[in-house]
């Protein structure tokens, strides 16, 4: 039974809070991408895609969101960094519907979107070039206001949760440089920086309102959020992973409690990018994360949800150089257990079903109900 939009104030599962985040990659993001490595070693398996969209090089499809329509459909939305806009598909079938805004520094209008959030049918998407975060309300798209246009340098990753009723926490990660051009890093000292918090809250009049609630990083060599763009959350474990895509020290998920403290602990180095990262939250407390590592083709890398410990990887049969990915936990029609969305080499965007995932790595059966 597909499930019917969730309000506000409803918590939402933590796998449709999943974003990924989006991706200039290491060095020199704003100028050219390095080469995108074949993987070193075989993956655990190579799973089908249910669908691969139709292409469209000239939007650089970049990050993802998933949301349940009124009427029992569900949509896929990504953001487009060179045509400025949003891309909307029907997550079913990877059909087309629709795009939303231009480019732009006005209501509506967009310069370089990166990352993407849903919660409840509020829609966040962080513009890199406009300094900010753009809030909407679907499935009209109504603008509902901006946040963090005052304190945010270069935005990328978004990750929301649920601090009480109608009062939501935004965490945006702010990959700011000393020199785009040449990749050089803020000083150690500024990587405090690195991650910023916000209280959002739709008052009573619907209107939104924002509060900046501080910023954090780690400045240690161990701990410093060098190159961030994805991050992601789990409240039942008060943790945040956060990808750092600097290879020159090798590109990781780094582990930090919710309150932006350092665990002490990084994940084992990626091949690639680290890039979109996503928890497949199951009964009791069970799960899984799943990362990309940005090779060709894409090889996701599977992390048990408790200990971290690495588990499994498998690839898909098209699906390379990816940036964002989203799962969604919830039963659809064409998904019955949910489905993980990832994009495709910044052209399209494709569908993994999860019982697929889960079969052919041997995954937890709890993980498909």
């Amino acid at each position: 039974m597909t499930p019917s939009r969730p309000a506000l104030g409803q918590l939402a599962l933590g796998a449709c809070l999943t974003l990924l985040a989006a991706c200039a990659t290491a060095p020199a993001p704003h100028t050219s991408a390095p080469q995108v490595p074949a993987p070193k070693t075989a993956v655990d398996a190579v799973i089908a895609e249910a669908w691969v969209s139709t292409e469209s090089p000239e939007d650089e499809l970049d990050s993802l969101a998933v949301w349940p329509t009124e009427d029992g459909h569900l949509w896929l939305i990504a953001t487009a960094k060179s045509s400025h806009r949003l891309v909307v598909y029907d997550a079913e079938t990877g059909q087309r519907l629709r795009s939303v805004g231009e480019r732009g520094e006005g209501v509506s209008q967009f310069n370089r979107p990166n990352g993407i959030a849903v919660y409840g049918d509020l829609l966040f998407v962080a513009e890199r070039d406009n300094h900010r975060v753009q809030v909407f309300r679907l499935p009209d798209f109504t603008p509902m206001g901006f946040v963090g246009q005052d304190v945010l340098r270069v935005p990328y990753g978004l990750w929301v949760r649920e601090n009480g009723p109608d009062d939501l926490e935004l965490f945006v990660t702010d990959s700011f440089m000393a020199d785009f051009r040449t990749g050089e890093l803020p000083p150690m000292g500024e990587l405090d920086q690195r991650v910023k918090r916000f209280e959002v809250q739709v008052d009573g009049q619907g209107k939104l309102q924002s509060k900046y609630l501080g910023a954090f990083g780690d400045t240690s060599e161990a701990g410093a959020l060098r190159m961030v763009e994805s991050i992601a959350g789990d409240s039942i474990n008060d943790r945040l992973l956060i990808a750092d895509e600097d290879r020159r020290v090798g590109s990781t998920l780094r582990e930090y409690t919710l309150e932006g403290l350092y665990r002490a602990r990084s994940l084992p180095l990626f091949d690639a990018d680290a890039e979109g990262v996503a928890l497949w939250a199951c009964d009791s407390g069970e799960g899984y994360w799943i990362a990309v590592d940005q090779l060709r083709p894409t090889v996701f890398r599977i992390f048990d949800r408790t200990n971290l410990q690495p588990l499994k990887t498998f690839s898909g049969q098209v699906v390379a150089n990816t940036d964002g990915q989203v799962l969604y936990a919830a039963g659809t029609p064409r998904f019955p257990a949910g489905a993980l969305f990832a994009l495709h080499d910044d052209k399209a965007v494709a569908a993994f079903d999860l019982r697929d995932v889960a079969r052919a790595l041997g995954l937890s059966d709890r993980c498909m109900r």
